[in-house]
């Protein structure tokens, strides 16, 4: 489970397998765990060489409010915040020794807290996400232009669940329809979705479904689409499945026991990459107020370079 030993001059870059423990599944993120002295121009184009949805860089924190700061870049671009790169990050400190417990990191998106913990001999990271925020549901003209731009029909939509735009952090534009064979069967126009972004106020579409098999350990299955941002297709989205449970929350789906509403979500891309996300909403007054996601993960690589 250990990286190679270090040098302390290069750079220590890792591709991590996060929100899964299957190794060349869940979604992989480059980590730069000692990004130091690199500037924004360095950065993205590390990001673009490695080609990963998103790549985090772990840098030194700035002030006494948090304990390190972590930037995301996609091959193209900056974001603010990524659930699945945070989860790799973490790990890859975990990995280099760093300490079990809590840590606050900045990012894009404010302070967020992030705790590792030992489970089953490995690793799993835990990240309070921001506050929920809710878009108001999409106007009926603009569901019917997403719907040709995710090549779906009006039948295929799930009424209990308006189109809405939701973040905690980095936010989706939830999408529910009705049954998972729909959902694995999609081919989205991805440069109509890029169009749409502005109009709609979201670079990423999330499409899920509640219809899920007796016995089986999860409430919904997802997939996650962002070719604005250069991600085609996200194979395991933190920032989906976190603003999921709010959302589900607010729309009377999910339920909480004892003030925390709790449940798995997987996801499986169309390349066939699969994982899951564990999402705990606290909820006060029958609304969401916070909402945490865990993630497990898989060391996939680890090399090193000179500065």
């Amino acid at each position: 489970m250990s990286p190679p030993h270090h040098s302390m001059d290069n750079l220590r870059i890792y591709r991590i397998d996060a929100f899964t423990t299957e190794r060349g599944h869940g979604n992989a993120a480059g980590v730069v765990s000692n990004a130091h002295g690199l500037d924004e121009a360095q950065m993205q184009a590390i990001a673009a060489e490695l080609g990963h949805s998103e790549t985090a860089f772990v840098l030194p924190a700035r002030d006494a409010s948090h304990d390190v700061h972590i930037r995301f870049f996609t091959p193209i671009t900056e974001v603010p915040v990524c659930g699945h790169a945070t989860v790799a990050a973490h790990y890859a400190l975990a990995l280099e020794g760093g300490a079990m417990g809590v840590r606050r990191q900045l990012t894009g998106a404010g302070v967020q807290v992030v705790e590792t913990r030992y489970v089953e001999d490995d690793f799993a990271i835990r990240i309070r996400q921001s506050p929920p925020t809710f878009a108001k549901p999409l106007a009926p003209d603009m569901v019917l232009e997403l719907l040709a731009a995710l090549c779906l029909e009006p039948s295929d939509l799930d009424l209990r669940c308006p189109p809405q735009f939701v973040s905690t952090g980095h936010g989706k534009l939830m999408v529910a329809i009705r049954r998972r064979e729909r959902l694995r069967a999609m081919e989205p126009d991805l440069a109509h979705l890029v169009e749409l972004g502005s109009r709609v106020g979201t670079n990423g579409y999330f499409v899920f479904t509640l219809d899920t098999h007796e016995g089986e350990d999860a409430l919904s299955h997802g997939r996650m689409f962002a070719p604005a941002i250069g991600v085609d297709e996200d194979p395991v989205t933190g920032n989906a499945n976190g603003p999921l449970g709010a959302y589900l929350v607010r729309h009377g789906l999910l339920e909480a026991v004892d003030g925390v509403a709790r449940f798995r979500g997987r996801q499986q891309a169309g390349n066939g990459r699969r994982g899951y996300v564990d999402v705990s909403v606290q909820v006060e007054g029958g609304e969401p107020v916070a909402v945490t996601i865990e993630g497990r993960a898989v060391l996939a690589d680890h090399s090193e370079r000179p500065r």
